[in-house]
Protein backbone atom coordinates (compact mmCIF):
# COMPACT_ATOMS: atom_id res chain seq x y z
CA UNK A 1 0.00 0.00 0.00
CA UNK A 2 1.33 3.14 -0.79
CA UNK A 3 0.65 6.84 0.19
CA UNK A 4 2.33 5.81 3.89
CA UNK A 5 4.88 8.14 3.83
CA UNK A 6 4.50 12.27 5.17
CA UNK A 7 7.15 14.75 4.25
CA UNK A 8 10.08 15.59 2.19
CA UNK A 9 13.11 16.10 4.25
CA UNK A 10 11.64 15.02 7.23
CA UNK A 11 10.08 12.08 5.81
CA UNK A 12 7.78 9.66 8.40
CA UNK A 13 6.53 6.49 7.36
CA UNK A 14 3.85 4.74 9.05
CA UNK A 15 3.40 1.40 9.88
CA UNK A 16 0.83 -1.39 11.57
CA UNK A 17 -2.74 -2.35 11.77
CA UNK A 18 -5.45 -1.26 14.55
CA UNK A 19 -5.37 -5.11 15.57
CA UNK A 20 -1.69 -5.99 14.87
CA UNK A 21 0.93 -6.78 16.93
CA UNK A 22 2.05 -3.57 17.07
CA UNK A 23 1.77 -0.17 15.23
CA UNK A 24 4.70 2.58 14.70
CA UNK A 25 6.81 4.47 12.33
CA UNK A 26 10.32 5.36 11.18
CA UNK A 27 11.50 8.89 11.23
CA UNK A 28 13.90 9.88 8.24
CA UNK A 29 15.91 13.33 8.05
CA UNK A 30 15.44 14.54 11.68
CA UNK A 31 18.91 16.28 12.08
CA UNK A 32 21.79 14.90 14.40
CA UNK A 33 22.64 16.22 18.16
CA UNK A 34 18.95 16.26 19.29
CA UNK A 35 18.52 15.23 22.61
CA UNK A 36 15.91 12.84 22.69
CA UNK A 37 14.66 10.30 24.69
CA UNK A 38 11.35 8.07 25.68
CA UNK A 39 10.23 11.05 28.28
CA UNK A 40 10.15 13.38 25.21
CA UNK A 41 7.52 11.00 23.60
CA UNK A 42 5.09 9.43 25.81
CA UNK A 43 3.52 12.72 27.49
CA UNK A 44 1.90 13.35 23.90
CA UNK A 45 1.09 10.09 23.19
CA UNK A 46 -0.88 10.21 26.26
CA UNK A 47 -2.60 12.68 25.66
CA UNK A 48 -4.25 10.76 22.48
CA UNK A 49 -4.52 7.70 24.68
CA UNK A 50 -8.10 5.45 24.47
CA UNK A 51 -9.48 5.06 27.86
CA UNK A 52 -8.55 8.27 29.23
CA UNK A 53 -12.59 8.96 30.32
CA UNK A 54 -15.70 7.89 29.70
CA UNK A 55 -16.84 9.66 26.94
CA UNK A 56 -14.00 7.84 24.49
CA UNK A 57 -13.27 4.82 23.39
CA UNK A 58 -12.70 1.97 26.63
CA UNK A 59 -9.71 0.11 24.69
CA UNK A 60 -7.34 0.21 27.34
CA UNK A 61 -3.88 1.08 25.62
CA UNK A 62 -0.97 1.98 27.20
CA UNK A 63 0.74 3.46 23.91
CA UNK A 64 4.38 2.77 25.21
CA UNK A 65 6.58 3.88 22.89
CA UNK A 66 10.00 2.40 22.22
CA UNK A 67 13.14 3.40 20.42
CA UNK A 68 14.48 0.97 18.36
CA UNK A 69 16.83 2.93 16.05
CA UNK A 70 17.96 6.60 15.30
CA UNK A 71 19.42 7.46 18.97
CA UNK A 72 22.64 6.68 20.77
CA UNK A 73 23.29 8.23 24.47
CA UNK A 74 20.31 10.22 24.13
CA UNK A 75 21.01 12.21 21.12
CA UNK A 76 19.81 11.73 17.59
CA UNK A 77 22.50 10.11 15.10
CA UNK A 78 20.76 11.56 12.13
CA UNK A 79 20.02 7.79 10.88
CA UNK A 80 16.60 6.83 11.08
CA UNK A 81 14.42 6.34 14.24
CA UNK A 82 12.22 3.28 14.36
CA UNK A 83 9.37 4.27 16.68
CA UNK A 84 7.07 1.12 18.51
CA UNK A 85 4.03 1.02 19.62
CA UNK A 86 2.77 -2.51 20.75
CA UNK A 87 -1.03 -3.12 20.67
CA UNK A 88 -2.31 -5.07 23.97
CA UNK A 89 -5.74 -4.54 24.47
CA UNK A 90 -7.45 -5.83 20.61
CA UNK A 91 -10.72 -7.35 21.38
CA UNK A 92 -11.29 -8.59 17.10
CA UNK A 93 -14.60 -11.04 17.94
CA UNK A 94 -16.06 -7.60 17.86
CA UNK A 95 -15.62 -7.00 14.31
CA UNK A 96 -17.33 -10.38 13.77
CA UNK A 97 -20.59 -9.42 12.32
CA UNK A 98 -19.19 -6.84 10.03
CA UNK A 99 -16.82 -9.14 8.07
CA UNK A 100 -18.95 -9.21 4.66
CA UNK A 101 -20.89 -5.83 5.82
CA UNK A 102 -19.80 -1.90 5.03
CA UNK A 103 -19.85 0.67 7.65
CA UNK A 104 -22.21 3.63 6.33
CA UNK A 105 -20.01 6.49 6.47
CA UNK A 106 -16.95 4.56 7.06
CA UNK A 107 -14.30 3.17 4.51
CA UNK A 108 -14.85 -0.27 4.76
CA UNK A 109 -16.47 -0.46 1.22
CA UNK A 110 -13.93 1.91 -0.82
CA UNK A 111 -11.00 0.08 0.79
CA UNK A 112 -12.96 -3.32 -0.27
CA UNK A 113 -13.28 -2.00 -3.90
CA UNK A 114 -10.21 -0.80 -4.06
CA UNK A 115 -7.93 -3.58 -3.08
CA UNK A 116 -10.43 -6.49 -3.33
CA UNK A 117 -10.24 -7.45 0.65
CA UNK A 118 -9.98 -5.83 3.40
CA UNK A 119 -9.27 -6.43 7.48
CA UNK A 120 -12.16 -5.84 9.49
CA UNK A 121 -10.41 -6.08 12.66
CA UNK A 122 -10.57 -2.19 13.97
CA UNK A 123 -10.67 -0.81 10.70
CA UNK A 124 -7.26 -1.90 10.00
CA UNK A 125 -5.21 0.54 7.84
CA UNK A 126 -8.25 3.18 7.98
CA UNK A 127 -8.31 2.70 11.59
CA UNK A 128 -7.86 6.04 14.07
CA UNK A 129 -5.47 3.94 15.82
CA UNK A 130 -2.73 4.84 13.26
CA UNK A 131 -2.59 8.12 14.46
CA UNK A 132 -0.45 7.14 17.42
CA UNK A 133 2.64 6.68 15.55
CA UNK A 134 1.89 10.39 13.99
CA UNK A 135 1.61 11.94 17.34
CA UNK A 136 5.19 10.43 18.83
CA UNK A 137 7.04 11.69 15.25
CA UNK A 138 5.17 15.17 15.84
CA UNK A 139 6.47 15.19 19.42
CA UNK A 140 9.85 14.79 17.98
CA UNK A 141 9.28 17.38 15.42
CA UNK A 142 8.06 19.81 18.44
CA UNK A 143 10.73 19.59 20.73
CA UNK A 144 13.25 20.01 17.26
CA UNK A 145 11.02 23.44 16.55
CA UNK A 146 10.90 24.62 20.17
CA UNK A 147 14.54 24.44 20.78
CA UNK A 148 15.68 25.79 17.26
CA UNK A 149 12.60 28.45 17.38
CA UNK A 150 10.64 28.85 20.03
CA UNK A 151 7.63 27.45 18.40
CA UNK A 152 4.93 26.54 20.70
CA UNK A 153 1.41 24.46 19.48
CA UNK A 154 -1.61 25.00 21.26
CA UNK A 155 -4.89 22.94 19.95
CA UNK A 156 -8.69 23.18 21.64
CA UNK A 157 -11.98 21.88 20.93
CA UNK A 158 -14.17 25.10 19.69
CA UNK A 159 -17.52 22.94 19.38
CA UNK A 160 -19.08 19.47 20.37
CA UNK A 161 -21.99 19.05 18.10
CA UNK A 162 -24.12 21.58 18.75
CA UNK A 163 -22.72 23.23 21.24
CA UNK A 164 -20.18 25.88 20.44
CA UNK A 165 -17.35 26.59 23.39
CA UNK A 166 -16.61 29.87 23.74
CA UNK A 167 -12.94 30.36 24.52
CA UNK A 168 -12.14 31.86 28.17
CA UNK A 169 -8.92 30.35 29.95
CA UNK A 170 -6.03 28.32 27.97
CA UNK A 171 -4.81 27.25 31.07
CA UNK A 172 -8.06 25.12 31.06
CA UNK A 173 -7.82 23.09 28.30
CA UNK A 174 -5.36 20.49 29.95
CA UNK A 175 -7.86 19.75 32.74
CA UNK A 176 -10.76 18.18 31.00
CA UNK A 177 -11.09 15.14 28.62
CA UNK A 178 -12.79 17.39 25.75
CA UNK A 179 -9.38 20.09 25.36
CA UNK A 180 -11.79 22.57 26.11
CA UNK A 181 -10.53 26.16 27.02
CA UNK A 182 -13.85 26.62 29.00
CA UNK A 183 -14.54 24.77 32.49
CA UNK A 184 -18.25 26.02 32.47
CA UNK A 185 -19.31 24.51 29.66
CA UNK A 186 -17.87 21.32 30.80
CA UNK A 187 -20.69 19.71 32.73
CA UNK A 188 -22.78 20.62 29.38
CA UNK A 189 -20.36 18.68 27.18
CA UNK A 190 -20.22 15.49 29.40
CA UNK A 191 -24.13 15.16 29.27
CA UNK A 192 -24.72 15.43 25.62
CA UNK A 193 -22.35 12.72 25.03
CA UNK A 194 -23.76 10.72 27.71
CA UNK A 195 -27.07 11.65 25.91
CA UNK A 196 -25.23 10.45 22.59
CA UNK A 197 -23.90 7.75 24.45
CA UNK A 198 -27.29 5.86 25.52
CA UNK A 199 -28.80 6.66 22.24
CA UNK A 200 -25.91 4.70 20.54
CA UNK A 201 -25.41 7.82 18.21
CA UNK A 202 -22.50 10.11 16.94
CA UNK A 203 -21.60 13.44 16.62
CA UNK A 204 -18.66 15.77 15.03
CA UNK A 205 -16.78 18.12 16.36
CA UNK A 206 -14.36 21.50 15.28
CA UNK A 207 -10.79 22.01 16.27
CA UNK A 208 -8.70 25.05 16.40
CA UNK A 209 -4.71 25.48 16.16
CA UNK A 210 -2.36 28.25 16.55
CA UNK A 211 1.31 27.36 16.10
CA UNK A 212 2.83 30.71 17.85
CA UNK A 213 7.30 31.71 17.42
CA UNK A 214 6.74 30.09 13.45
CA UNK A 215 9.96 31.80 11.15
CA UNK A 216 9.09 33.44 8.24
CA UNK A 217 9.32 32.15 5.17
CA UNK A 218 8.30 28.76 5.46
CA UNK A 219 6.42 27.33 2.23
CA UNK A 220 7.05 27.68 -1.39
CA UNK A 221 5.18 29.08 -4.35
CA UNK A 222 2.92 27.54 -6.08
CA UNK A 223 2.11 24.02 -5.48
CA UNK A 224 4.22 23.71 -1.96
CA UNK A 225 2.52 26.42 -0.22
CA UNK A 226 2.82 26.25 3.37
CA UNK A 227 -1.12 26.93 3.69
CA UNK A 228 -1.61 23.88 1.13
CA UNK A 229 0.54 21.62 2.94
CA UNK A 230 -1.29 21.75 5.98
CA UNK A 231 -4.62 21.39 4.26
CA UNK A 232 -3.03 18.29 3.05
CA UNK A 233 -2.09 17.13 6.50
CA UNK A 234 -5.61 18.10 8.07
CA UNK A 235 -7.52 15.92 5.44
CA UNK A 236 -5.12 13.42 6.09
CA UNK A 237 -6.61 12.93 9.45
CA UNK A 238 -9.37 10.34 10.35
CA UNK A 239 -12.35 11.75 9.68
CA UNK A 240 -11.71 14.95 9.12
CA UNK A 241 -13.75 16.59 6.39
CA UNK A 242 -12.72 20.15 6.21
CA UNK A 243 -10.02 22.88 7.04
CA UNK A 244 -9.90 26.35 7.17
CA UNK A 245 -6.66 28.60 7.37
CA UNK A 246 -6.91 32.13 8.92
CA UNK A 247 -10.78 33.26 8.78
CA UNK A 248 -11.71 30.19 6.48
CA UNK A 249 -14.55 30.52 4.85
CA UNK A 250 -15.49 33.65 6.65
CA UNK A 251 -13.47 35.38 4.04
CA UNK A 252 -16.73 34.95 1.74
CA UNK A 253 -18.38 38.25 3.06
CA UNK A 254 -15.57 40.60 3.94
CA UNK A 255 -14.27 43.48 1.86
CA UNK A 256 -10.75 43.75 0.66
CA UNK A 257 -10.48 47.11 2.85
CA UNK A 258 -10.85 45.16 6.02
CA UNK A 259 -9.79 41.76 5.20
CA UNK A 260 -5.86 42.65 4.24
CA UNK A 261 -3.77 42.57 7.43
CA UNK A 262 -2.35 46.20 7.32
CA UNK A 263 1.31 46.52 7.98
CA UNK A 264 2.98 48.93 10.51
CA UNK A 265 6.58 49.24 11.27
CA UNK A 266 5.89 47.37 14.36
CA UNK A 267 4.61 44.51 12.02
CA UNK A 268 0.78 43.24 10.99
CA UNK A 269 -2.15 45.25 12.47
CA UNK A 270 -4.29 41.74 12.33
CA UNK A 271 -3.93 38.14 11.07
CA UNK A 272 -7.14 37.68 9.10
CA UNK A 273 -4.57 35.50 6.75
CA UNK A 274 -3.93 33.42 9.21
CA UNK A 275 0.22 33.60 9.28
CA UNK A 276 0.61 32.80 5.41
CA UNK A 277 0.56 35.24 2.69
CA UNK A 278 1.10 33.69 -0.82
CA UNK A 279 1.76 30.13 0.74
CA UNK A 280 4.65 31.65 2.71
CA UNK A 281 4.66 31.76 6.36
CA UNK A 282 4.57 35.43 7.65
CA UNK A 283 5.85 34.88 11.11
CA UNK A 284 2.78 35.60 12.96
CA UNK A 285 0.67 32.93 14.88
CA UNK A 286 -0.45 30.20 12.59
CA UNK A 287 -4.06 29.68 12.80
CA UNK A 288 -5.65 26.43 11.27
CA UNK A 289 -9.42 24.82 12.18
CA UNK A 290 -10.60 21.90 11.26
CA UNK A 291 -14.13 20.11 10.76
CA UNK A 292 -14.66 16.37 12.04
CA UNK A 293 -17.60 14.20 11.02
CA UNK A 294 -19.67 11.52 13.38
CA UNK A 295 -18.21 8.40 14.25
CA UNK A 296 -18.92 5.74 11.73
CA UNK A 297 -18.65 2.74 13.97
CA UNK A 298 -22.02 3.37 15.94
CA UNK A 299 -25.07 1.30 17.38
CA UNK A 300 -27.70 2.94 15.31
CA UNK A 301 -28.41 0.09 12.79
CA UNK A 302 -27.97 1.94 9.63
CA UNK A 303 -29.50 0.39 5.89
CA UNK A 304 -25.85 -0.75 3.74
CA UNK A 305 -25.25 -3.73 1.90
CA UNK A 306 -23.13 -6.77 2.18
CA UNK A 307 -20.25 -7.95 -0.44
CA UNK A 308 -22.72 -9.73 -2.44
CA UNK A 309 -24.88 -6.52 -3.13
CA UNK A 310 -27.38 -7.60 -0.84
CA UNK A 311 -29.37 -4.99 1.01
CA UNK A 312 -28.66 -5.94 4.91
CA UNK A 313 -28.75 -3.74 8.21
CA UNK A 314 -25.29 -2.93 9.85
CA UNK A 315 -25.36 -2.16 13.92
CA UNK A 316 -21.45 -1.41 15.24
CA UNK A 317 -20.36 -3.61 18.19
CA UNK A 318 -17.14 -3.03 20.34
CA UNK A 319 -14.81 -0.31 21.77
CA UNK A 320 -15.52 3.39 19.33
CA UNK A 321 -15.42 7.25 20.17
CA UNK A 322 -18.69 8.32 20.13
CA UNK A 323 -17.16 11.91 18.93
CA UNK A 324 -13.48 11.09 17.81
CA UNK A 325 -12.95 14.62 18.03
CA UNK A 326 -12.67 14.58 21.26
CA UNK A 327 -9.05 12.81 20.90
CA UNK A 328 -8.19 14.56 18.05
CA UNK A 329 -6.33 17.69 19.36
CA UNK A 330 -3.07 16.10 19.83
CA UNK A 331 -3.19 14.44 16.57
CA UNK A 332 -3.96 18.08 15.01
CA UNK A 333 -1.11 19.62 16.98
CA UNK A 334 1.35 17.02 15.87
CA UNK A 335 0.83 16.95 12.08
CA UNK A 336 1.15 20.60 12.31
CA UNK A 337 4.55 20.38 13.95
CA UNK A 338 5.15 17.77 10.93
CA UNK A 339 4.15 20.40 8.56
CA UNK A 340 6.33 22.97 9.72
CA UNK A 341 9.28 20.71 10.25
CA UNK A 342 9.35 19.45 7.14
CA UNK A 343 9.37 22.83 6.16
CA UNK A 344 11.50 24.69 8.27
CA UNK A 345 14.41 22.19 7.15
CA UNK A 346 13.50 22.86 3.13
CA UNK A 347 13.93 26.68 3.74
CA UNK A 348 17.03 26.12 5.55
CA UNK A 349 18.36 23.98 2.91
CA UNK A 350 17.42 26.80 -0.17
CA UNK A 351 17.28 29.83 1.69
CA UNK A 352 19.85 30.31 4.70
CA UNK A 353 22.24 32.41 3.25
CA UNK A 354 19.37 35.25 2.84
CA UNK A 355 20.42 38.11 4.17
CA UNK A 356 18.01 40.68 4.72
CA UNK A 357 18.55 44.63 6.18
CA UNK A 358 18.03 44.52 10.53
CA UNK A 359 15.30 47.13 9.97
CA UNK A 360 13.11 44.57 7.44
CA UNK A 361 13.68 41.59 9.63
CA UNK A 362 12.75 43.58 13.06
CA UNK A 363 9.92 44.82 11.18
CA UNK A 364 8.64 41.28 10.13
CA UNK A 365 9.33 39.75 13.24
CA UNK A 366 6.81 41.65 14.89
Amino acid sequence: MSGSTFGDLFRVTNFGESHGPAIGCVIDGCPPGLALGVEDIQPELDRRRPGTSRHVTQRNEPDAVEILSGVYEGLSTGTPICLLIRNTDQRSKDYGNILDTFRPGHADYSYWRKYGLRDPRGGGRSSARLTAPMVAAGAVAKKWLRLQYGTVFTGWMSQLGEIVIPFEDAAQIPLNPFYAPNAGVVPQLEAYMDELRRAGDSCGARIELRATGVPVGLGEPLFDKLDADIAWAMMGINAVKGVEIGDGFGVVPQRGSWHGDSLTPDGFASNHAGGVLGGISTGQDLAVSIAIKPTSSIRSPKASINRAGETTLVETFGRHDPCVGIRATPIAEAMLALVLMDHALRHRAQCGDVQLPQAAIAGSAA
